[in-house]
C-alpha cells in the first residue's frame, strides 16, 4: 500500500466532507493534495517507511486573504479529524516548527523551500534556492484546486530551471564527472590511496546522477532518493542506473572502464542536446564549451566549476 493513495482516500472520506460542511462558502479558494518532505509525497515510501513520519494525511494550501480569514479555524477543524483512517494512524506532523502537512497560505508553503514569497523570477533568485529543496516542492500529488493558484506556482518551478542555468550546473558537473571519475579515481588506486579513491568514486558517482537529473530537466532529489529516482529518467537513466550499481563494491581498477562507459553515455545525450561540440571524451574539458553557450554575461563569466 502506497501512502499517497491511502492519503487521497482519507481526504475524499474525510477532509472534503468537512470541509463542504464547515467551510463551504470557501470551498472555491481552497488547493488539496499532498506535496513536500517524506517518502509518501515522493512515492518511494514501503514497509521500512512506516516505522516513522508515515500515515495518512493531507495539506490545504489556501491564498493569503482565504488565510487570514478562515486559517485558524480551518486548522482546528482538521485536527479534529480521526486519528486512525483504514486501520492507520493519522500523521499529526501538522503545527510548526516541522509542519509537513494541515493548513498552509500558498506563498507560506513554497517560501519554506525557496526562501522567496513569490516564484523565482532572476537567474539569481533561482542559483539561491538548493536544488533538492526544489525536488521537495515540486512532488507529490494535487487532489484539488478550483482556483488554480498553487498549481500556477507549482507549475513555474516545475517547467524548470531557465535553460542559463541548467546549463551552468551542467558544465559544473562536467568538471566533476572528469575530474573524480576520469582522472582521480584511477589515479588515487595507483597510488594504493583507497581512501581517496572511495572518495573521489562518491563524488562520481553523485556528480553523475545529479548530470542525469539536468539532462532529463528533472530535480536532483535528496540524496537517499537519488539513485531511486534515477531508474526513472528516460534519458539514460536506467542504464546508467545499473552501471552505478556496479561501481558499488571496493575500489578496484575494474571500475575504470565502467566510469568510462557512463562517461559515454553522458556525452552521447549532451551532444544530443547540443550542449558541447568540444571534441574528446574527458568530460572535464566539456564543462567550459556547455558554458559558452551561457546567455546571460554574469552567469556565462562565473567559473566553470561554480552551479
Amino acid at each position: 500500500m502506497k501512502g499517497m493513495a491511502l492519503s487521497q482516500r482519507f481526504y475524499r472520506e474525510w477532509g472534503e466532507p468537512m470541509i463542504e460542511q464547515l467551510f463551504s462558502g470557501e470551498r472555491e479558494h481552497l488547493a488539496a493534495g499532498l506535496v513536500g518532505e517524506g517518502s509518501i509525497c515522493f512515492g518511494y515510501d514501503d514497509e521500512i517507511s512506516r516505522d516513522h513520519d508515515w500515515g495518512p494525511a493531507f495539506c490545504l494550501w489556501l491564498d493569503r486573504d482565504t488565510y487570514s480569514r478562515i486559517g485558524k479555524d480551518l486548522s482546528r477543524a482538521y485536527r479534529d479529524l480521526p486519528g486512525q483512517f483504514e486501520g492507520h494512524s493519522v500523521l499529526r506532523m501538522d503545527a510548526p516548527p516541522l509542519q509537513r502537512v494541515g493548513v498552509f497560505e500558498i506563498s507560506g508553503f513554497y517560501q519554506r523551500f525557496t526562501g522567496l514569497d513569490h516564484p523565482p523570477r532572476s537567474h539569481s533568485e533561482w542559483r539561491r534556492i538548493p536544488e533538492t529543496y526544489l525536488s521537495v516542492a515540486t512532488n507529490g500529488r494535487v487532489f484539488d484546486d478550483p482556483a488554480g493558484d498553487f498549481t500556477r506556482y507549482r507549475d513555474h518551478l516545475l517547467n524548470y530551471y531557465p535553460e542559463d542555468i541548467r546549463r551552468k550546473k551542467i558544465a559544473a558537473r562536467c568538471m566533476s564527472v572528469g575530474q573524480a571519475g576520469q582522472y582521480n579515481y584511477e589515479r588515487s588506486l595507483r597510488r594504493g590511496e583507497t581512501v581517496a579513491a572511495q572518495l573521489a568514486r562518491s563524488r562520481f558517482l553523485e556528480a553523475t546522477a545529479s548530470l542525469v537529473y539536468l539532462l532529463n530537466r528533472k530535480y536532483t532529489p535528496f540524496y537517499k532518493w537519488l539513485h531511486k529516482g534515477l531508474r526513472e529518467l528516460p534519458l539514460g537513466g536506467g542504464e546508467i542506473a545499473g552501471l552505478l550499481e556496479r561501481l558499488c563494491g571496493s575500489p578496484d581498477r575494474k571500475d575504470i572502464p565502467v566510469i568510462e562507459e557512463i562517461c559515454s553515455i553522458l556525452l552521447g545525450e549532451m551532444r544530443s542536446q547540443f550542449l558541447t561540440d568540444a571534441p574528446g571524451d574527458f568530460l572535464f574539458t566539456h564543462g567550459p564549451a556547455v558554458q559558452q553557450g551561457i546567455v546571460d554575461p554574469a552567469i556565462r563569466c562565473l567559473p566553470v566549476t561554480e552551479d
